[in-house]
């Protein structure tokens, strides 16, 4: 996928938004992303008039993470359709062999979010999109996909590793952006800032001391050490015991119950840039 600006793709009748992406993809790479979107979409999903409709943008090579998203928001709402958008026709080829139309399909196109006739997605999921992009074309790339967006939909935008142990994503609504997760496979983790190197491209270079994200990484990295104790107890009692020190100085959001899965969840107006 592509910015909507530096000339990529941009203002040109019937060619899609965007630049082709690297496309590297494996199976249940994006399930903690899945977990955490089904969980914050269901009041949406559950009290949507109409058929809700998602889509998976960028999905890359293989499309996967559109059918896992798909049969994970399933669970949650029966009669939702899910659209995996890819830039590049042969991966869209590629991807009908796992169609299940009309309730999931594939179709080309970018940025501009090519939907039928006047649908508004419920969901808009780019992940690992954004990172081949200079961070000034942010801005302009999440407004775009934001204006896409039903009136209480979701713009999920983040990065990953390779098999999805390392998460960061942003979550905006029509409005912009509203928070920023981190998710942790906590056995593998040696400590909270590892996440940094998953930052989204709109804070990835200001991890840097006077940044906000900088300080908050710090305060996360400090409350790990202070409670290595709990260690003895399993490494999710000391994630607890982490995130329960942070969350006396920060705007943290979300509930034990999702700490528990390896979550932090904290409001975007306390990480923004400087």
């Amino acid at each position: 996928m592509g910015a909507v600006a530096a000339g990529r793709g941009a203002g040109r009748p019937g060619k899609p938004v965007g630049a082709i992406t690297r496309g590297t993809t494996n199976p249940n790479r994006l399930r903690r992303q899945d977990r955490w979107i089904a969980h914050a979409l269901a009041p949406a999903l559950r009290r949507a008039d109409a058929p809700p409709v998602a889509v998976d943008l960028g999905y890359g090579a293989a499309p996967w993470t559109a059918v896992e998203l798909f049969d994970r928001l399933r669970e949650v709402r029966a009669d939702v359709r899910m659209v995996g958008i890819e830039i590049e026709p042969d991966r869209v080829a590629a991807a009908q062999r796992v169609a299940r139309p009309p309730a999931l399909t594939f179709r080309r196109g970018g940025f501009e979010v090519p939907l039928d006739g006047q649908e508004r997605p419920l969901l808009i999921r780019a992940a690992n999109v954004l990172r081949q992009y200079e961070e000034d074309e942010v801005e302009a790339v999440w407004a775009r996909l934001c204006a896409r967006l039903a009136p209480d939909g979701l713009l999920v935008e983040g990065t990953c590793d390779e098999i999805g142990r390392k998460q960061v994503w942003v979550a905006l609504g029509p409005e912009g952006p509203r928070t920023l997760t981190l998710s942790a496979h906590l056995a593998s983790l040696d400590r909270p800032s590892d996440l940094a190197e998953r930052l989204p491209k709109a804070l990835i270079h200001r991890n840097v001391p006077g940044e906000p994200v900088h300080a908050f990484l710090r305060d996360l990295d400090r409350a790990w050490a202070a409670s290595a104790p709990y260690a003895d107890f399993g490494v999710r009692q000391r994630w607890l015991a982490t995130t329960r020190t942070v969350a006396e100085s920060w705007p943290v959001t979300d509930t034990p119950t999702r700490r528990r899965l390896g979550e932090l969840t904290i409001r975007w107006d306390a990480v923004a840039p400087a």
